[in-house]
């Protein structure tokens, strides 16, 4: 007869102090509950579970981004965050005083205020070119400019996946800076995330129109933002008009990219609106400082 103090009990492979008698379909170690995943038929173990997620491609969108499962809109609304978080931060340290809105604005010329010298963009201060698109002063103007965040945003990330996605806001945005700090007075501070705005209505047009979509609100809308800020003098036209020509440009590589070279037609798009960006940059810079 078999000596029953020499069978060995089956116990989980990731808890041994647990008997069972359920094996993993996939691989055939024993596992307890707490390491059950149902399959098709019987059980898989996590370890075979997360070897199976790692081998099965990721759904993609039609534009060639991950697609987003749950939690739509988040970088949407991390962007609108950072602005609303800065847009504090300068009115808690002194609103239009404060050090933080001189260190961020995008201004071209180094200057002097209350005791301190600010570096511009030609003295090396490249970082304004990204910074001031996240700086707000004025109550009305960072509402604006998140409300129309809010009602673009959300439905391109859905489209593009996540990472398309902010490459394409933080580019338009780089965009809008560099039409500024070339055609704008060196002395003029610029604020504000409207050259991102711009880029994203950009896009989204020419993506509307791709899909054989209603365009005639979005021209209604682009028209009416463009005239209004070459009629206000206290608006950057410069910026609009740069965050637009990088949006319909990355839009148009977005939209009409071939399938099968979709991941390097758009790349290559992002990277000549980014060397353009650095050209007319370096060539203001020389010019402001030769």
């Amino acid at each position: 007869m078999t000596d029953p103090s020499a069978v060995t009990v089956p116990r989980c492979v990731n808890h041994p102090d647990r008997e069972t008698y359920i094996r993993c379909q996939r691989c055939g170690r024993y596992i307890c509950p707490d390491c059950m995943h149902q399959a098709s038929v019987g059980f898989h173990c996590p370890k075979c579970v997360a070897e199976g997620a790692a081998s099965t491609p990721r759904a993609r969108t039609s534009y060639g981004g991950a697609v987003v499962v749950g939690r739509s809109g988040l970088v949407t609304k991390a962007i609108i965050a950072v602005n609303v978080v800065v847009f504090l931060l300068i009115h808690l340290t002194g609103g239009v005083t404060s050090p933080l809105l001189y260190r961020t604005e995008l201004v071209a010329k180094s200057f002097l205020f209350q005791g301190s010298v600010y570096s511009g963009v030609e003295d090396g201060a490249y970082w304004r070119l990204i910074t001031s698109t996240f700086v707000h002063v004025d109550t009305f103007h960072l509402l604006f400019n998140m409300f129309a965040i809010w009602i673009f945003g959300p439905a391109l990330e859905t489209l593009l996946g996540r990472w398309r996605y902010l490459a394409l806001y933080l580019t338009c945005a780089l965009a809008g800076s560099v039409s500024v700090y070339v055609l704008t007075r060196p002395e003029v501070a610029t604020i504000g995330a409207s050259g991102a705005v711009f880029g994203l209505l950009g896009a989204a047009l020419v993506i509307s129109y791709q899909r054989k979509l209603d365009i005639t609100w979005l021209i209604v809308m682009l028209g009416f933002n463009l005239v209004y800020g070459f009629i206000r003098p206290d608006i950057s036209w410069q910026g609009h008009v740069g965050g637009l020509v990088a949006g319909l440009a990355l839009g148009v590589a977005i939209a009409y990219a071939p399938r099968p070279r979709r991941g390097l037609v758009q790349g290559a798009a992002y990277a000549a609106v980014l060397l353009a960006c650095v050209v007319l940059t370096v060539a203001r810079t020389v010019t402001l400082t030769g």
